[in-house]
């Protein structure tokens, strides 16, 4: 299973996502995940850059390849434009880009003020901006009149000779099946081997990705501090995080969340044994690809620690 780093745009300033971009290259991470939010999950990780400005940047001082994990192309922004976001991205990275999608959450789609649609309705609109993205990418003009999104005389031209490929997420079962319909790959959060499998069989074998993370710190102590007072979001269970629409709530959600609950979830530390442990769940879940993320402010730490410790274990 081949090992990325993610990067958080929650919990890190632009400057500092592009510092780990190339430090994770150095360490050996072999691609990128980046996240693409509006809003932070809540006012303790207090950043959420433009993705695809931090994307130009990356571009400037890393080679790896980088996806998005994810970006909503249906509310917050037309598909159209993602298109031409997505397709100056490809260029500068030189073909070395992905665009991952989902359905999105509420805390970031729902800030102009439309309706959050039940998910029935989210997934047949990112089936419809995944064709209109796929349709600009062949460099045509396009018009269309559809359910959801029309264009009039559309035309990108700054994408790659060969299209970057489009990975679905998908938590339940009638995303996944959308993700092996129209995706290349799939993208998930969870070591499930069920969801993987489903996926596996329904797609005919694409790739699956994972993302997961880590609080990498001096101790166990300290790690799970930092994700608890960060990431107590990652607590929360079924579809809340879907739902939410600000920072606040999320405050006043995971209220509930226990910092028990937090040490149970979260590898924090510097024991080498269970940052593998964790590794090894996504890949006996049938993963091609986990991205793992640090939470709080040793990320350059587990960046080299990953780059001397774990990595070197899991191809030895």
């Amino acid at each position: 299973m081949r090992i990325g780093y993610f990067l958080s745009t929650e919990e890190y300033a632009p400057a500092e996502l592009v510092a780990q971009a190339a430090a994770a290259e150095n360490a050996g991470f072999t691609s990128l995940w980046i996240s693409d939010h509006f809003h932070p999950w809540n006012n303790e990780q207090g950043n959420s850059p433009l993705v695809w400005s931090v994307i130009g940047a990356i571009s400037q001082v890393c080679d790896l390849h980088v996806t998005t994990a994810v970006t909503c192309p249906t509310s917050r922004v037309h598909p159209a434009i993602v298109a031409q976001a997505a397709g100056t991205c490809a260029e500068l990275l030189e073909g070395r880009f992905t665009l991952g999608v989902g359905t999105g959450e509420a805390l970031n789609e729902s800030i102009l003020g439309g309706p959050w649609p039940p998910i029935d309705v989210r997934l047949e609109m990112l089936e419809e901006a995944v064709a209109l993205i796929r349709a600009l990418w062949t460099g045509e003009l396009v018009t269309r009149r559809g359910t959801h999104y029309s264009v009039d005389h559309a035309r990108i031209y700054n994408v790659p000779g060969t299209p970057p490929e489009v990975f679905v997420s998908g938590f339940g079962p009638k995303a996944i099946d959308l993700a092996a319909r129209i995706g290349d790959g799939y993208i998930g959060t969870a070591p499930d081997a069920d969801l993987v499998s489903q996926f596996k069989d329904a797609s005919g074998g694409k790739p699956a990705q994972a993302g997961a993370k880590v609080a990498y710190a001096p101790t166990e102590v300290e790690g799970w501090e930092h994700a608890h007072r960060l990431w107590p979001n990652a607590g929360l269970p079924g579809e809340l995080a879907q739902i939410l629409p600000t920072p606040e709530h999320f405050e006043q959600a995971t209220e509930l969340v226990t910092m028990e609950s937090t040490r149970d979830s979260v590898v924090a530390g510097t024991d080498v044994g269970k940052h593998i442990g964790q590794i090894q769940s996504y890949a006996d879940a049938g993963y091609d690809e986990l991205y793992l993320a640090n939470m709080g402010p040793h990320y350059l730490d587990m960046i080299e620690f990953y780059g001397r410790e774990v990595l070197p274990s899991l191809h030895g």
